[in-house]
């Protein structure tokens, strides 16, 4: 409850943001790393912004954010889904969880790159339920 309040506080909401990796990715990193490295760091993801899918959501009311990326180099034949953690205190985490990855020599053979996509995004909303029973 909210001091004073007859109401409870009201959950911090996320918001899905796909089109666009949000610029607190970049901010953040550089601070935490340097630009160079950090436009380096998970194969430019957070640099370039030029390679999809990807699954976002931000919560404004905290200034955090969490992300489903490509975090290999596309000449790689294994392909896989990262999970990135901006939280509200600063900086980024790297969340581990099971592997979500695709051989691209082989893209119709399970799993392809949508199930290992589908799956990184069941990850990524089961961290976030996890993530909201601490705030």
């Amino acid at each position: 409850m909210n001091p004073g309040s007859e109401h409870p506080l009201a959950p911090a909401v996320w918001q899905r943001h796909d089109t666009e990796i949000l610029p607190l990715w970049r901010e953040r990193l550089s601070l935490e790393m340097g630009a160079t490295a950090a436009s380096r760091y998970a194969a430019g993801l957070f640099f370039e912004d030029r390679r999809r899918p990807i699954a976002q959501w931000f919560n404004p009311a905290l200034n955090a954010a969490l992300l489903v990326g490509i975090e290999t180099s596309a000449e790689w034949p294994v392909q896989r889904f990262g999970l990135f953690y901006a939280p509200a205190a600063g900086g980024v985490l790297r969340v581990h969880m099971t592997t979500h990855e695709w051989y691209t020599r082989t893209p119709n053979k399970s799993p392809t790159e949508e199930e290992a996509f589908a799956g990184a995004i069941i990850s990524a909303e089961s961290f976030l339920q996890v993530e909201m029973d601490f705030i």
